[in-house]
């Protein structure tokens, strides 16, 4: 079964656009599981431009189903925060500072030595990695020798080109990569700018999906379906 993790940081980008507490970010989190998400994500950045370390702390303490700490492990601060809070899986993505979103996945070949050192850190506190790698052959099995339990399908190229019409070719990448990871014995998340119009599409295709974590677009569909139905639409977009 795939799982739908609730990527929560809209919430706190609103929330930080005014001031204040509102929306509530900690409740944005319970909400997201009473209303059927399996699992919350985060992505605290060093500059806290939306959710906030202490977040990630308080959201921590009221977590029933998973936890799901994304973020680059080049920030000292990062680490201790993941180590401290020891969430179900860290996502481990290779942001610039200050970047505005992620735009990339890890160059496995390049990196492989720091990603073996600093994926063995997470995984002696006990807790499952997943890194973000773009849809290559070379990269999915570079990602199988940094120890990592899974990799993260970096989907905005699937997303841009799904929308142009170009189904088959959009997804092809993604079947290839996920079959690779697949033999080589990792597990298989996605995520960035899936939505309701392509999520179904992908899942179908890729019926091995371990986990799709979904933010800004499930967030923006809330604005006008509600909260709760727009996570109960997303769920059974991967069933």
């Amino acid at each position: 079964m795939t799982k739908l993790s609730v990527n929560i940081n809209k919430f706190a980008t609103l929330r930080n656009s005014r001031g204040g507490n509102n929306p509530d970010v900690v409740k944005s989190a319970i909400d997201a599981q009473r209303f059927g998400a399996d699992g919350v994500t985060v992505h605290p950045r060093p500059d806290e431009r939306h959710i906030r370390y202490d977040d990630v702390r308080e959201i921590k303490k009221i977590i029933t189903t998973e936890f799901n700490i994304e973020g680059n492990p080049t920030e000292q601060k990062f680490v201790e925060l993941v180590l401290e809070t020891k969430p179900t899986q860290v996502t481990l993505v290779p942001d610039a500072l200050g970047q505005l979103t992620s735009d990339h996945g890890w160059d496995t070949i390049k990196n492989k030595n720091y990603l073996i050192d600093i994926i063995s850190v997470f995984k002696k506190a006990g807790i499952r990695v997943s890194i973000f790698v773009d849809p290559v052959i070379s990269m999915v099995e570079g990602a199988a020798e940094t120890g990592t339990h899974r990799i993260e399908l970096y989907t905005e190229g699937y997303a841009k080109e799904f929308t142009s019409g170009n189904r088959k070719s959009a997804v092809a990448p993604y079947i290839t990569a996920a079959q690779r990871a697949s033999q080589l014995k990792l597990g298989v998340n996605a995520g960035h700018d899936l939505d309701l119009q392509n999520l179904q599409y992908l899942k179908q295709h890729i019926p091995l999906l371990d986990e799709v974590s979904i933010g800004h677009a499930l967030v923006c569909d809330a604005i006008y379906l509600g909260y709760e139905n727009a996570v109960q639409m997303y769920k059974r977009q991967i069933k």
